[in-house]
């Protein structure tokens, strides 16, 4: 069995030059990423009381402990 080759060919980029973007301003990331903490919070407790109403409704009681100490964690207060 014959062993295939590889050729790379390089040539010069003749268009106009590049730009590298500019970073985004820390406020930008920083209202970014409290969108998102908010976003990936409220999905986990809503997906949390899913799981706590189907255990209820099917009387699991094993799930229903087990989700509802997860769950204390999305409802604690000082």
């Amino acid at each position: 069995m014959k062993q295939e080759k590889v050729v790379y060919r390089f040539f010069q980029y003749v268009g106009e030059p590049l730009t590298a973007r500019k970073e985004l301003a820390f406020e930008d990331k920083l209202i970014a990423q409290f969108v998102l903490d908010e976003l990936v919070f409220n999905w986990n407790k809503s997906h949390l009381e899913e799981r706590i109403n189907h255990a209820i409704d099917t009387n699991n009681h094993t799930d229903f402990k087990e989700y509802s100490e997860a769950y204390k964690q999305y409802v604690w207060e000082d």
